[in-house]
């Protein structure tokens, strides 16, 4: 973060300095966080109030760690009385939103000095391929320049604000990945941080029952597009009717992605290969109008991919870089975040494919494809599955339908994990599974005891489900060779 001092941190914030004897000129210039296990000298420690944990109570041992002023809703003493340096605030969380607002804005206007980094805001949402597209522009424009991305999905309204405070004057680009489960979510994240490019990628069932309705949830993701700046570009699913119905709303350039002829970047010619990558022809104008093209093979494993290659590139050319070094780039890009179809080869001859972070029917379809492509036909696929949250009334339907497609896409064994999954199991039944393609798992400790009997050399499992259902422990186990507890 950008060096402030208290007094400017209370102005951010309309917070006030306790206590009365607290030097406005103090300085924080290093991280700010929300763990206290992760402050460092001259920390921001912001003391978010939690379901299970106060980060109140952790504001002493901040100090003592070296944070040099604590964010808090009250003014706060260490146990022997001494008062902790605070700016004290009425609500922590908007406080946090409205700090990273005014050091974004402070670092906008420094790029525009001579000399400036010309600093850019990405924006990056969608149902489906949000932490990917981010992940592969953080590799294509860190090549280009100084970049900041978020850590793992932090994409809501406290992880947004924490990924704009790591930028600091050298910052060239920024991507933000924008999460939304209700409408006026992404508003309340663009109001913090306009973007300069705003990428939508599909609006698809995510969420669906917190929003209602998959219109709701268009709705609710174009909101990243008005929320440009005003001469802001927004990039566009062109395959995806609703996203590219976001072009109405744009407040100024429109540049569509995909698979269609009618998109201005894409791809051609894709081809999968044995291990479930994608390569592909990147067809995109130069700022002569001139369509360029350039080869394209993915390192990352699952069709859905390319969309998200497709995407990035599409951004990535908006704010400056070029098609070929784009395109190279996205050659070499690796998958950074975990649990995001992470494949390991394990020494027994088993691999795993380890897609648990989160789950829903978009995003389940493809992994379940992606792992039908690996296995092949000589090697056994197996699907362990768990549930797909957040879906309200549509999720019994949802996961029957998942074990509908397991059943044709001949996934050889398939095991529903937990009591929201056993829908999977009867999807799979009518559509004809056979007894021993399909089990169920009352947790995950039974599903790894069952795991530990079944696999043997050239299997492929597939390990998938939103991150509440807790599978990401199970693929933790299975790809450190099924020698650690699974819970």
């Amino acid at each position: 973060m950008i060096a402030l001092t208290a007094a400017d941190i209370a102005a951010a914030t309309g917070g006030e300095l306790r206590p009365a004897s607290l030097d406005p000129a103090t300085v924080v210039s290093g991280p700010v966080v929300v763990d206290s296990r992760e402050v460092q000298e001259g920390s921001l420690f912001v003391a978010l109030p939690g379901e299970h944990v106060d980060g109140h109570d952790f504001a002493a041992a901040a100090v003592r760690s070296g944070a040099g002023l604590v964010l808090a809703a009250r003014p706060l003493a260490t146990p022997e009385g001494e008062p902790l340096p605070c700016v004290v605030v009425p609500d922590v969380e908007r406080a946090l939103g409205d700090l990273a607002r005014a050091v974004l804005a402070r670092l906008r206007e420094a790029s525009l000095e001579p000399g400036g980094a010309g600093l850019q805001v990405i924006g990056v949402t969608g149902s489906v391929g949000k932490t990917t597209t981010k992940d592969l522009l953080a590799q294509i424009l860190g090549a280009a320049g100084p970049t900041i991305a978020p850590a793992r999905s932090f994409n809501n309204e406290i992880g947004l604000p924490l990924t704009v405070l790591r930028a600091d004057e050298s910052t060239r680009f920024l991507v933000l990945e924008m999460g939304a489960s209700g409408m006026g979510h992404l508003t309340y994240l663009t109001d913090i941080a306009p973007p300069d490019v705003a990428v939508v990628l599909v609006v698809g069932t995510a969420h669906l029952g917190e929003f209602g309705g998959i219109e709701a949830v268009a709705t609710a993701k174009a909101e990243i597009v008005q929320g440009l700046v005003p001469d802001g570009v927004a990039v566009l699913n062109a395959d995806d009717s609703r996203v590219s119905a976001m072009a109405g709303v744009a407040p100024g350039k429109v540049v569509t992605f995909g698979f269609s002829a009618a998109a201005d970047v894409r791809a051609r010619d894709l081809r999968i290969d044995r291990a479930g990558r994608a390569s592909f022809t990147l067809q995109a104008p130069g700022a002569d109008g001139v369509i360029g093209q350039a080869p394209v093979s993915l390192r990352l494993v699952g069709e859905h991919h390319a969309n998200n290659a497709i995407a990035a590139a599409a951004a990535a050319m908006q704010v400056g870089l070029g098609l070929s070094e784009v395109a190279a780039s996205l050659s070499g890009a690796e998958a950074l975040s975990p649990h995001r179809m992470h494949v390991v080869d394990r020494p027994d001859g088993v691999t795993v494919i380890d897609d648990s972070y989160n789950a829903n029917p978009d995003s389940m379809q493809a992994a379940l494809k992606a792992l039908a492509v690996v296995a092949g036909r000589d090697r056994r696929s197996i699907a362990v599955l768990g549930e797909m949250l957040e879906l309200g009334e549509d999720a019994r339907e949802a996961h029957d339908a998942i074990g509908r497609l397991a059943v044709r896409l001949n996934i050889g064994l398939t095991i529903a994990v937990g009591e929201g999954a056993r829908p999977i199991r009867d999807g799979a039944n009518r559509e004809g599974s056979w007894g021993d393609e399909i089990a169920v798992a009352d947790d995950i400790d039974a599903a790894a005891r069952f795991l530990d009997e079944e696999l043997r050399a050239g299997d492929v499992v597939l390990v998938k489900s939103s991150y509440g259902a807790g599978l990401w422990r199970l693929g933790d186990r299975l790809i450190a060779g099924g020698q650690e507890a699974a819970s």
